[in-house]
């Protein structure tokens, strides 16, 4: 192991200004050792016991995450890492593991009074140490909150986009099958003689049933008797080879009356094959429809998207209305809040001005918000989550609310801290409410939270003209 000099020490930057004497002092009271491949250096929670100057060797940093091994850093020789000057920091929150042999000075945590005391320079260069490893920290730490949301809006998104697109693939294979049925009911209809009256008669119902909007909601018990209904009508007048001709004619509210009006103009021979040609334009009709419908969903998550994320956007503030900022992100969080099986109440006042805002920064906060709020009412009975909004003079106040178990009053005034979470490991780095904190001072506003078992509310408050 190689003896430590001063000169050692001034090779390294953060030292190079130090005067050697206060560099001889330090390493006359550390500790000098090696540790070989393998070996951690630190582990999460164990006590931090002094200030480590990486001599020679390679240390890696890491978390585990998601039962998944997450490389933080890699600490080479010249790296001062461990207790600093004015660190509240007692306990490691990362493991360091050798991945060679590694020597290591390590001055005592118990010296660092008399360190700060008698040695200005010293302790100069170990806060700069520290106030670098701060900013450092906090932008790994802000990248990996940001790719955490990241994550869990991907997955939401995918099991969103997955149901009409997988609808689009049932409906369109059902549709080639239906139209491949299409020339047995055309050639049973040319084989009848309609006169000019009935084919007008019969085109002009046809299209009267399709621009008809004002179709009826029904219940399943209700459309059940409904089809049971129209299932005696068609037995009585022996019409048959239509095994889904009932529920077209409910879907689209067409009554018995409607068919005895058509019963009676037309030669009852042809009845049954015209009526055939109706259903089979019904049911390519609602193919079609559920076609159109969840390709409009598919639509409209891509636009939440691209409005959420704001990515055809600069960061400047625009006027906007708060509420569809907040619909996006209940779009994009759909799928954990129907997962959850939580009940979500709008209480929107419409009637709110538009705001002067950035809108993918406060994107942001409705998404840590949310999500805050959906963790917490995991296994909760009842779940509910409520978005208020509301004017107040020259403000706008957005209440996010939960009935979920509360925050203990231990924690409450800990928890816009930067890292401080209370969520487990892995799921949480303890970002969310304070970037949550920064942008809402970015607009002026505040933030505050009002807790009790059964009722969490955050209050966001910040001015209509910004």
């Amino acid at each position: 192991m190689k003896d430590i000099s001063t000169a050692d020490l001034k090779a390294i930057k953060v030292f190079q200004d130090v005067p050697d004497d206060q560099l001889q002092w330090m390493i006359d009271r550390s500790r000098h050792y090696e540790l070989p491949e393998g070996e951690m250096m630190t582990s999460p929670g164990e006590p931090l016991n002094g200030t480590h100057v990486i001599i020679s060797g390679r240390i890696e940093l890491y978390r585990i995450q998601n039962n998944a091994k997450l490389f933080i850093a890699e600490l080479l020789p010249g790296t001062v890492t461990g207790v600093l000057p004015f660190s509240r920091g007692k306990v490691g929150v990362a493991y360091g593991q050798c991945t060679e042999l590694t020597q290591i000075m390590t001055f005592p945590v118990e010296l660092m009074r008399e360190l700060i005391v008698s040695h200005y320079e010293l302790t100069q260069a170990l806060v700069i140490v520290m106030t670098s490893r701060v900013r450092e920290f906090t932008e790994l730490e802000q990248q990996n909150e940001k790719m955490m949301a990241l994550g869990k809006l991907s997955a939401g998104l995918a099991h969103e986009l997955n149901n009409p697109a997988a609808a689009i693939v049932r409906g369109s294979v059902s549709l080639k099958k239906h139209l491949l049925l299409q020339p047995g009911a055309f050639k049973k209809l040319i084989s009848i003689h309609l006169s000019p009256d009935e084919i007008e008669l019969i085109n002009a119902k046809m299209t009267q049933i399709m621009a008809n909007t004002e179709r009826p909601v029904l219940s399943m018990m209700q459309r059940s008797e409904r089809e049971d209904e129209i299932l005696d009508w068609l037995d009585v007048n022996s019409i048959g080879e239509c095994d889904d001709i009932a529920e077209n004619i409910v879907e689209f509210g067409i009554t018995e009356a409607d068919l005895e009006e058509l019963k009676s103009k037309i030669n009852k021979d042809d009845f049954s094959p015209i009526l055939l040609w109706i259903n089979n334009n019904l049911t390519t009709e609602r193919m079609v429809a559920d076609i159109q419908e969840a390709s409009k969903r598919i639509a409209d998550l891509v636009g939440s998207v691209k409005t959420f994320t704001h990515m055809d956007r600069g960061g400047e503030k625009e006027v906007i209305d708060i509420h569809t900022g907040i619909k996006n992100t209940l779009t994009m969080l759909n799928y954990k809040l129907k997962k959850a099986n939580i009940k979500v109440t709008e209480e929107f006042d419409l009637a709110l001005p538009h705001v002067k805002v950035m809108v993918g920064e406060l994107n942001q906060v409705w998404t840590n918000l949310i999500d805050n709020a959906i963790d917490a009412l995991e296994n909760q009975p009842d779940p509910e989550l409520r978005i208020i909004t509301h004017k107040d003079k020259e403000f706008i106040k957005v209440s996010v609310c939960d009935n979920g178990p509360g925050i203990p009053a231990e924690i409450k005034n800990k928890i816009f801290d930067p890292f401080f979470t209370t969520k487990s490991i892995g799921k949480g780095t303890g970002l969310g409410l304070d970037v949550v904190m920064r942008i809402i001072k970015q607009h002026h506003g505040s933030v505050t939270l009002h807790t009790a078992p059964g009722k969490t509310e955050f209050l966001v408050c910040f001015p209509i003209n910004g």
